[in-house]
């Protein structure tokens, strides 16, 4: 189980964007990377494909390391690190370290 799951609300730490806040959009286990909503926006060149898609600049989200993003805990609404907690019947819960609080 990761500690960040999508559409969970994080904060940027670290970076360009730090400070900013946004929701996961996506993200990829291989890299260790997620991409946030508003945050770490690159430029596309793209080619007209055809008539319907005509080319151009478009702007988009880039990936951003999960090292660099903290997620906010909705009990407390700070950021905050996340921490696992095994209940009797073994299932796993992400925990906000902060409030102890299940996410």
């Amino acid at each position: 189980m990761l500690k960040v799951k999508k559409n969970d609300k994080v904060k940027i730490v670290k970076g360009k964007d730090r400070g900013k806040y946004g929701k996961v959009l996506r993200r990829n286990r291989q890299d260790g990377k997620v991409f946030v909503e508003g945050a770490n926006i690159v430029s596309k060149h793209t080619r007209q494909q055809d008539q319907n898609k005509p080319g151009g600049i478009i702007k988009k989200e880039g990936p951003i390391n999960i090292a660099n993003i903290r997620v906010i805990c909705p009990n407390c609404s700070k950021p905050a690190r996340i921490g696992f907690d095994i209940s009797g019947s073994g299932e796993k819960a992400r925990v906000c370290k902060k409030c102890n609080q299940q996410i």
